[in-house]
């Protein structure tokens, strides 16, 4: 049965149980299936679930490597808008660019990750990201992002934490929770609110109003693995409770990889830019806010 592995690959059969989820053999009927059923969850709500992806020793692995690097978060107390642009005051005071909510939560930024890190070995993996690429169903082929601080990072939420409704800066994330909040931290999005030609602020601002319409909530738990288009669908994560961190890791795929963060992004999010950023910021992707 041909295989996707390439002489130096790395060993995913120490992270994924490759019998239950054989993404490595591409003519085997199981893969085929997975990513049939993937692509229809993905044209139709622009997200995707495999629950107990990970094997239990490599969600262990990654809290470690999480909860040790928990001191070098950086950490955002603030107010932002779905597109974490700046205000615009020649825009009505209702309009979404203009909607500003709490944020508290953090990031452990991709290049603080050591060469041994499991979330960055399985990023590094050209295996898991053609099997992502198929799944998510474009035909335009993804690759792994440039943006030094957010191609990989660990999102973190302590007590109290939210995460309000935003919109990602590249085409595709996949979410893999390494640790779960005693309550809250569910993940909830608003399927495809917006197309490249098209922005739909009243929709937008209908949701940002407390609406409900069109709004899907997801509980992940640790090891599950979650396919999403955030570029396009608006998303948030409720309030943590209690003591324990949520850890999220966030691979990140883009079909442009030379393009990264605006500086203002980078910035809000992670604390910091790097002259790439700036280097880059002058590069124009598409029409949509960032």
């Amino acid at each position: 049965m041909p295989s996707a592995f390439a002489a130096v690959e790395t060993d995913l059969d120490e992270f994924i149980d490759l019998e239950t989820f054989p993404i490595h053999e591409l003519a085997n009927s199981t893969r085929s299936d997975l990513v049939a059923e993937a692509r229809g969850q993905m044209q139709a709500y622009g997200c995707f679930l495999i629950s107990n992806f990970l094997r239990p020793s490599a969600v262990e692995t990654m809290q470690a490597e999480a909860n040790e690097l928990h001191p070098q978060t950086h950490y955002v107390t603030d107010a932002n808008n779905p597109y974490f642009s700046p205000d615009d005051e020649t825009l009505p005071t209702e309009h979404p660019v203009r909607r500003f909510q709490h944020r508290h939560s953090g990031f452990i930024g991709s290049d603080l990750l050591g060469s041994n890190s499991p979330l960055r070995q399985l990023y590094d993996s050209d295996v898991l990201l053609h099997f992502i690429w198929e799944c998510i169903g474009v035909d335009r082929p993804i690759y792994r992002w440039a943006d030094p601080l957010a191609r990989n990072p660990y999102g973190v939420m302590n007590t109290d934490h939210v995460l309000p409704w935003h919109f990602d800066g590249n085409e595709f994330t996949v979410s893999i929770l390494a640790q779960k909040a005693d309550e809250g931290g569910i993940f909830e999005y608003v399927p495809n609110i917006r197309r490249p030609d098209e922005n739909n602020y009243e929709q937008i601002q209908h949701v940002l109003d407390g609406g409900r319409e069109g709004v899907r909530s997801l509980d992940l738990q640790p090891g599950d693995m979650q396919l999403f288009a955030g570029r396009f669908s608006m998303h948030r994560v409720t309030p943590v409770i209690g003591e324990t961190t949520r850890f999220i890791g966030l691979p990140t795929y883009v079909h442009d990889p030379y393009r990264m963060n605006s500086p203002f992004h980078s910035r809000t999010v992670y604390g910091r830019e790097t002259p790439h950023h700036a280097e880059r910021a002058s590069i124009v992707v598409d029409g949509l806010n960032d």
